[in-house]
């Protein structure tokens, strides 16, 4: 008889849906249609396994076909889902008016930026008002030690639970040169201490990134508000920078937490429109 035990049904099953996870990950990753026996290379996953479930996946409306070759992307139902997650998500729909204060402010491009798991990524962008304007992908992750919100997005871990959060390439900029966990780990505290941080940027040779905590109920920092600037421009209005974004993510952190559905879509309209008011009589 032999001793080699089968995997239980409900196992078999948790595998199944982790995978159908991991495909739309994926794709969102990729930002294109792939072919499924593309997506199975991609993700070095069984063949028959991904093929199942990417017609499992398309037939729920999870998944489109997007060409006669057979290859798929996301799928509408997942913007459907989308909405309505953003109707109930309050620091998505009032960080609109918030993001173009402060672009009125220093006419530099502002972002808000969160975590999607152990990457960072801008959740919205307004761009600046000058002629050069400066922008980036949004939705597009990337890796945390490359960032300014990095340091403040992880302000509530300790030294080992930021270590062990952040895999070990993600430590290697995007020219290929070291950053040090340890320096890393220094930054992280000396931004949560002061709430801000800034520092010239390590993707490109240009510009300064700056960044300020949004701060849920329990002093969580969930978001950033951020801005992008040129160098020389960063140094002369530094000040003004910096004052801009902190009372920005204070003014996000601290508006009020509705707690239900429908006295949130009753006052969300009149916050949003005076919110730009009360960040400027401050």
């Amino acid at each position: 008889m032999s001793n080699v035990k089968s995997a239980s049904p409900t196992r078999t099953k948790e595998r199944g849906l982790e995978r159908a996870f991991l495909i739309l990950d994926y794709l969102c990753t990729t930002s294109e249609p792939q072919r499924p026996i593309d997506i199975a290379i991609g993700m070095e996953a069984p063949k028959s396994s991904i093929y199942e479930l990417v017609g499992l996946l398309t037939a729920a409306g999870l998944l489109e076909r997007t060409d006669s070759e057979g290859r798929v992307f996301l799928g509408r139902k997942l913007h459907y889902w989308g909405l309505n997650y953003l109707k109930h998500f309050d620091i998505i729909g009032l960080a609109r008016p918030v993001l173009e204060w402060i672009t009125d402010q220093t006419r530099e491009t502002s972002q808000l930026c969160m975590l999607e798991r152990d990457k960072y990524f801008v959740a919205m962008m307004n761009e600046g008002s000058r002629p050069f304007r400066i922008s980036a992908d949004v939705g597009e992750r990337t890796p945390i030690p490359w960032t300014a919100s990095g340091r403040l997005l992880l302000g509530n871990l300790s030294a080992e639970e930021i270590l062990a959060l952040i895999p070990p390439e993600d430590f290697i900029n995007p020219h290929g040169g070291p950053i040090d966990p340890q320096e890393f780990v220094e930054n992280v505290q000396t931004a949560w201490k002061d709430q801000f941080f800034s520092f010239d940027s390590i993707a490109d040779n240009f510009t300064h990134c700056f960044a300020a905590p949004v701060l849920d109920a329990e002093g969580i920092c969930q978001s950033t508000v951020c801005i992008i600037a040129p160098k020389q421009d960063a140094m002369e209005n530094y000040a003004l920078y910096r004052a801009t974004l902190i009372q920005a993510g204070k003014k996000l952190s601290h508006l009020p937490n509705f707690q239900t559905p429908k006295f949130k879509a009753q006052l969300r309209g009149n916050l949003t429109a005076n919110l730009r008011h009360s960040l400027d009589d401050e």
